[in-house]
């Protein structure tokens, strides 16, 4: 047992050396861009903390949401922020799982660089609309009355700067349509509808971001509005922005390769040549072929634990 044990242990912390120098070499080639995404997730931070400055609270507007779902209370508020938390700690796992896990699906460094984009992208849309109109905080502390609700001009550009992270950033307001919490929810349950290989999982994700957007508006934190944009312009972000970027390699196949995706060009030069390829890797009967296991970089689903391969799109 004691020498099986070891042996397991040998094999897992080569598995994790092999696939660190792999992910190693990609983020040499990759760094500017997760640089740029995590530079930007501060500027949105930034403005966030920026907009508090010129929120005035008020009345809470008229909501649709309000009247329908009952209000948890400042005892209850913290339900949605433990639920996205069990998300974004559950998406980011997920992308490290390719150092312990045999089926290799993805390159992590390449997932969030795909993830950067499409929140970046999200959060520079987001940024524009809750500065064009600062609506009142329905939440807690930006009510009128609250000591929270509106914050004493800067003494230094310094203060500014710093963001009170994360104080600053869980008790901001102004900052409302459209929902943060959301654009993160989106993304991670979209790049896992593509990349990921379990159907109950990515059901069950679809479900979690349906109660995540219930709690938000249960817990105050958003207007209803907040909810409904984000579903429909993180969704059409990430639909577009997909498109345009060069898909992932295709690691289905067993290939521990140092590729990166292809430019648009490069693979329109060699499309037909790739999608098929002969059964005995030679260029031979033209019958002989089969069509690749990765269809429009997504990945098949295993159903019963099984990956199915498909062949001549049967």
């Amino acid at each position: 047992m004691t020498l099986y044990i070891g042996r397991e242990a040998s094999k897992l912390w080569k598995r994790i050396y092999a696939e660190a120098i792999t992910e190693i070499n990609l983020l040499v080639e990759n760094w500017k861009y997760l640089l740029a995404g995590l530079f930007l997730q501060y500027i949105h931070g930034l403005a966030a903390r920026g907009v508090h400055y010129l929120h005035r609270p008020g009345p809470v507007l008229q909501d649709l949401g309000f009247i329908l779902l009952p209000e948890l209370g400042k005892d209850k508020a913290y339900i949605s922020e433990t639920l996205f938390t069990f998300v974004f700690l559950s998406f980011v796992l997920w992308t490290f799982h390719p150092f312990i896990v045999k089926s290799k699906k993805i390159y992590t460094v390449l997932v969030w660089c795909r993830v950067l984009a499409f929140l970046v992208a999200s959060q520079i849309l987001r940024i524009i609309t809750f500065y064009s109109t600062q609506l009142p905080g329905p939440n807690y502390h930006c009510r009128e009355g609250s000591k929270l609700a509106r914050l004493p001009p800067p003494d230094s550009a310094l203060e500014v700067l710093l963001i009170n992270f994360p104080r600053g950033i869980i008790y901001g307001c102004g900052d409302l349509i459209f929902s943060s919490h959301m654009i993160f929810t989106l993304v991670f349950v979209r790049t896992y509808q593509k990349y990921g290989t379990r159907r109950f999982i990515k059901q069950l994700a679809w479900l979690i971001a349906i109660i995540q957007s219930f709690l938000i508006v249960a817990s105050r934190k958003h207007y209803t509005v907040d909810i409904v944009v984000a579903w429909y312009t993180v969704n059409l972000v990430v639909f577009f922005i997909d498109h345009k970027l060069p898909e992932l390699p295709d690691r289905s196949n067993g290939n521990s390769l140092f590729l990166l995706p292809l430019s648009t060009k490069e693979k329109d030069g060699r499309t037909k040549e790739e999608n098929h390829k002969p059964l005995n890797g030679n260029a031979g009967d033209p019958t002989d072929r089969r069509q690749r296991t990765q269809v429009n970089g997504k990945i098949l689903e295993d159903v019963n634990g099984v990956h199915d391969t498909a062949m001549n799109g049967a």
